[in-house]
C-alpha cells in the first residue's frame, strides 16, 4: 500500500469551500481529510507549507494535433503542459487531420495518449463523418471504444435534419454532444466582434447576435430531442439569457467559457497581434463582465482553456488571414486567477468551474476533495507573481496572448492518481 500525507496544506474543495488542513493519499485515491490526521511510519509526506491544494483541473476541449499535425502539439508536449498547468485530465478535441471519427481512429488517439501523457486523457469523437455535417458517425461503436463525448468543433452541423437525427440517436445512447454555438454564415471570415472598435480597426467583424442565433437553433433541437447537451463556449451576454431560460425550462443543458473569454477584450487587439485571434473573437468588456458573472453565479458551468496550438506560419500574417486559436493549458491556472485576485471569483468557485462541474458532467469521479475520489491533485502558490515568457512553454506551440504578461500564481506540483507527474 502506497500512502501520502499532505499536510499544512489550504485546501480547496468546490463543493465544501476552503479550510486548513491535511489530506491522505492511500493507492491512488483520497482516504480523508482532515485537521487530525498524522504521519505514520513508511508513510511519504508532502509539506504543503500553506499553500493551496486543490482538485486537479479537468479540461474540456483540448487541441492535440495527433493525428495530421504532430509539428503543432503532440501527445507528449500536450500532456508535459498540462502537468505543468496543474491539468490532470485533458478532455481533447476530434478536430484532427483526419478527424477522429472511427473507433479505429479512436483507439489510435487513445493509445498514444496513455504511451506519451503523464496525465488522464479523455477523447471525444467527431458527430459527423469528416466533421462535415452529412452524415452521423457510428456513435453506438465509438462509446463503446471510449468516446468522452460528440462534437464537430467550430464546423457546425448547418443541415438541422442531420443535426436533429444525431440527437436523437445520441440521446438513446445516453451520449453527451457539445456544441459550438454559431452561426456560420454569419460568422464566417469574422477576425472580430462587430462594434465601433472593429470598425475603426477595418477589421471583418460577425454581430454578437451569431452566437445567440446559434444557441437558439442548438437548444430548440436539444429541447425537441432531450439529449445531453453542452455549449463549448458562451460569450455574449446576449446569448446567457437564452442559457438560462433554457435551464429553468429544466433542458440537461450545461456551457463553458473560454479563459481567453474571460480575462481579455476586444481592446486587446488594437495592436492587429494575432495570438489574441481567437474563435469566437474576444467580445467587449460588458460582454466580458457578464460572463464571469455568469460563471459565478453558476449560471456558466465550465471554464476551459480551449488549447489551440497554431504554428508560426500560420500566426505571423496578417490579422484578418492568420490562424484562429491560442495554446492555454500551461497560463489556464494562472489567468483564471486574475479572477480571485480582482475579487469576482473565491478559490473554491473557480475550481467548481475548472474541476467540479467538468467532471460531473463527464461523470467523472473526480473534482472534489473527499474520500473515494482519484488523488488527481494541484498544489499552488496563488500569490507567486512571474512574468510569462513563451519561449519557456511545454506546448511546441507557443501561441499565447499572455506573452509578456504580469501574472500571479505558480504550480507547486501536480498528482495523477496519487503519483507526482510535475515539480517545478
Amino acid at each position: 500500500m502506497t500512502r501520502t500525507l499532505f499536510r499544512n496544506a489550504r485546501l480547496i474543495d468546490p463543493d465544501g469551500g476552503e479550510s486548513t488542513g491535511a489530506l491522505l493519499v492511500e493507492n491512488g485515491e483520497i482516504a480523508a481529510v482532515g485537521l487530525d490526521l498524522a504521519p505514520e511510519g513508511g508513510m511519504e509526506t508532502v509539506d504543503c507549507g500553506g499553500k493551496c491544494l486543490a482538485p486537479g483541473i479537468v479540461d474540456i476541449g483540448v487541441k492535440v494535433s495527433e493525428p495530421g499535425e504532430r509539428h503543432k502539439e503532440s501527445f507528449g508536449s500536450a500532456g508535459l503542459a498540462a502537468a505543468a498547468g496543474g491539468v490532470t485530465t485533458m478532455v481533447t478535441r476530434p478536430d484532427t487531420l483526419p478527424a477522429i471519427d472511427t473507433p479505429e481512429t479512436l483507439e489510435f488517439v487513445t493509445r498514444r495518449a496513455n504511451e506519451a501523457a503523464p496525465v488522464r486523457v479523455l477523447p471525444m469523437a467527431a458527430l459527423t463523418k469528416g466533421r462535415q455535417g452529412r452524415e452521423m458517425v457510428e456513435i453506438g461503436f465509438l462509446l463503446d471504444a471510449g468516446a468522452a463525448a460528440f462534437t464537430d468543433c467550430d464546423a457546425v452541423v448547418t443541415d438541422t435534419k442531420v443535426f436533429s437525427r444525431c440527437l436523437t440517436y445520441a440521446r438513446s445512447l445516453g451520449a453527451l454532444v457539445i456544441g459550438h454555438p454559431q452561426d456560420p454564415g454569419l460568422s464566417a471570415g469574422a477576425a472580430a466582434t462587430s462594434g465601433k472598435f472593429a470598425s475603426l480597426r477595418g477589421l471583418p467583424a460577425v454581430s454578437q447576435m451569431a452566437e445567440r442565433m446559434g444557441l437558439d437553433r442548438d437548444l430548440a433541437v436539444v429541447e425537441m430531442t432531450g439529449v445531453r447537451y453542452h455549449a463549448d463556449q458562451i460569450t455574449t451576454a446576449r446569448a446567457l439569457k437564452r442559457l438560462e431560460r433554457a435551464k429553468e425550462a429544466g433542458l440537461d443543458v450545461t456551457a463553458g467559457v473560454s479563459i481567453h473569454h474571460l480575462t481579455l477584450n476586444e481592446l486587446d487587439i488594437g495592436d492587429y497581434r494575432t495570438f489574441f485571434k481567437v474563435k469566437p473573437p474576444l467580445r467587449s468588456e460588458d460582454d466580458r463582465r457578464a460572463a464571469v458573472e455568469a460563471v459565478a453565479s453558476g449560471l456558466i458551468d465550465v471554464i476551459s482553456s480551449m488549447h489551440t496550438p497554431q504554428d508560426e506560419e500560420s500566426k505571423r500574417l496578417p490579422f484578418e488571414e492568420a490562424a484562429s486559436g491560442a495554446v492555454a493549458l500551461e497560463t489556464l491556472l494562472p489567468a483564471a486567477l486574475r479572477l480571485y485576485h480582482s475579487g469576482d471569483l473565491s478559490l473554491p468557485q473557480l475550481f467548481r468551474a475548472l474541476s467540479a462541474a467538468p467532471a460531473r458532467r463527464l461523470g467523472l469521479p473526480g473534482g472534489r476533495l473527499a474520500a473515494g475520489a482519484p488523488a488527481d491533485l494541484v498544489l499552488f502558490d496563488p500569490d507567486a507573481p512571474f512574468v510569462l515568457d513563451r519561449a519557456t512553454l511545454r506546448s511546441k506551440s507557443k501561441n499565447t496572448p499572455f506573452d509578456g504578461a504580469r501574472l500571479q500564481g505558480r504550480v507547486l506540483g501536480t498528482w495523477v492518481g496519487g503519483n507526482r507527474v510535475f515539480a517545478p
